[in-house]
């Protein structure tokens, strides 16, 4: 899939009047504590990690802000960090996952 199909410039600060943000505790054993983000028609407006490594979990943000949630889950689903089984990233397709499981049940 051709990344520039998928993605639009970042936003910089965090939408006002749109779709509600969204809050995700990872599980433990990741350096990340909190997640929250915005999904609307289908892309991610806004992500914010919460502890972590600062200037990689920015730059994923940057990166991922603009882009189609199913690409975001297909790039990023299973990333791992060293010997962990999961990874901030991961973590955040794992709450990308937890919100299309209930955006459906709607």
């Amino acid at each position: 899939m051709d990344n520039v199909l998928h993605h639009t410039a970042p936003m910089t600060s965090v939408p006002r009047g749109r779709a509600k943000i969204e809050h995700f505790i990872p599980e433990e054993g990741v350096c990340t504590k909190e997640i929250d983000f915005i999904v609307d028609n289908g892309s991610i407006d806004y992500v914010n990690f919460s502890g972590g490594c600062e200037g990689n979990l920015k730059a994923i943000s940057a990166m991922i802000e603009g882009m189609n949630v199913d690409f975001v889950l297909d790039r990023f689903s299973g990333i791992t960090c060293g010997s962990k089984s999961t990874s901030c990233v991961d973590q955040f397709c794992h709450a990308l996952q937890a919100y299309l499981k209930k955006a459906q049940s709607k």
